[in-house]
């Protein structure tokens, strides 16, 4: 267990101040998690502020012992009560902020009025700013990105020693979250928003597969009460159905995307030609994104594609269909960029990208591939390699 390096840290503290200084904010005061490891490289009780100009200044409500400060690109001091940042940062020759950037798309409204009392300025959102910084990864992360790969792949090819017909889903998935646990897991899905609560991902066998839930995504699953109506559920597995495993990865902070369907002796040949339909789109999109190729467009050929094939009312969604085909992977599940319909967004070099075709049958359950990808200069690369075929057990 190990912080990033702190020349890592530091550019990335360099890259947001510049655009602070762009976008005329005079500082921005973090609170989220996930953004405090991205600057800092841990999480705690803690409130980061980034002046436009000179050094950070990283508050720790608990726990400060737990700080090396030489392994963080800011002054870590203690704080006791919100009131005092205003004479903190005072004390160490940084103006109070007449524009203050924060997490508005995160901040609950309670917290937001608490800090308006306490900074006489101007308060607006860099959240979108922070989220396009981090949607382009660094080589370390890039890194990172490959250790999670690594351990996915390897959990995912024990599934098929799991299987055995008349294990309900929820069996099955606790004996692969225990071999991913055992592989080094961290176990928390960092997904931003409000309400955006999430497990480890979907394990739907047959029916399960085609159950919509609350969660922006294609599958949903029945989960196992309606406090949480979302995942596995206690249908047993039988043969001739598809079992689709949709879970991520994470062993050091970043997370990726996979998921692979599985069946017990065999599976219809209308849902192994849905199956193929979406590992071809897959490969279509993976040939046609590089730099400067926009997300509307990778969605828009996957839509034709999926429509070109009599599969356009099963694909991403049933009756509730999402108007996405991937989505940028990496602190958080739900990064930027999205390939989703009419997005003007372009690719960049070092963006991560999870790609995940799926068709859904109500009653029947669901087939298709998800796989994470770096963006390079030339094209895609492939961080998931587990084979993208339906394993018949």
């Amino acid at each position: 267990m190990s912080y990033p390096p702190l020349a890592e840290l530091e550019t990335r503290v360099k890259r947001f101040q510049e655009v602070l200084r762009a976008q005329g904010m005079d500082g921005a005061l973090l609170l989220q998690g996930a953004d405090l490891v991205y600057f800092c490289g841990t999480t705690q009780n803690a409130h980061l502020y980034i002046p436009a100009r000179g050094r950070a200044l990283f508050m720790i409500r608990r726990s400060k012992e737990r700080i090396d400060p030489a392994l963080v690109p800011a002054e870590v001091v203690p704080l006791r009560r919100l009131e005092e940042i205003p004479q903190l940062l005072s004390a160490r020759g940084l103006a109070v902020p007449g524009v203050l950037g924060m997490e508005l798309d995160v901040l609950p409204v309670n917290l937001y009025r608490r800090y308006e009392k306490i900074f006489p300025g101007r308060i607006i959102d860099c959240s979108l700013q922070i989220r396009e910084l981090r949607a382009v990864k660094s080589a370390y992360e890039i890194g990172l990105l490959k250790e999670s790969a690594v351990m996915m792949d390897n959990v995912f090819a024990r599934i098929p020693e799991m299987l055995r017909e008349g294990m309900d889903e929820l069996e099955l998935a606790a004996r692969l979250e225990a071999a991913a646990r055992c592989a080094g897991h961290m176990g928390l899905i960092r997904v931003r928003g409000f309400n955006q609560e999430f497990f480890w991902g979907c394990l739907l066998a047959g029916p399960s597969g085609g159950v919509p839930s609350y969660f922006d995504s294609p599958l949903g699953g029945p989960g196992l009460t309606p406090a949480f109506p979302f995942g596995v559920g206690r249908h047993r597995l039988a043969p001739g159905e598809p079992v689709m495993v949709d879970y991520v990865g994470v062993v050091n902070g970043y997370q990726v995307d996979m998921t692979r369907v599985f069946a017990l002796g065999y599976l219809p040949e209308d849902l192994l030609r849905a199956h193929e339909t979406a590992v071809n789109i897959q490969n279509a999109l993976v040939a046609a994104a590089r730099p400067g190729v926009t997300c509307g467009e990778l969605y828009d050929l996957a839509l034709e594609m999926a429509t070109g094939a009599g599969l356009a009312e099963h694909f991403m969604g049933c009756g509730e269909q999402v108007r996405f085909v991937g989505h940028g992977i990496g602190l958080e599940l739900n990064e930027l960029p999205v390939l989703a319909r009419g997005a003007k967004d372009k690719l960049r070099a070092g963006m991560v990208l999870a790609i995940e075709p799926k068709f859904i049958f109500p009653g029947r359950g669901a087939v298709g591939i998800e796989n994470t990808f770096v963006v390079g200069e030339e094209g895609l690369e492939r961080l998931t390699t587990f084979p993208d075929e339906v394993v018949i057990v």
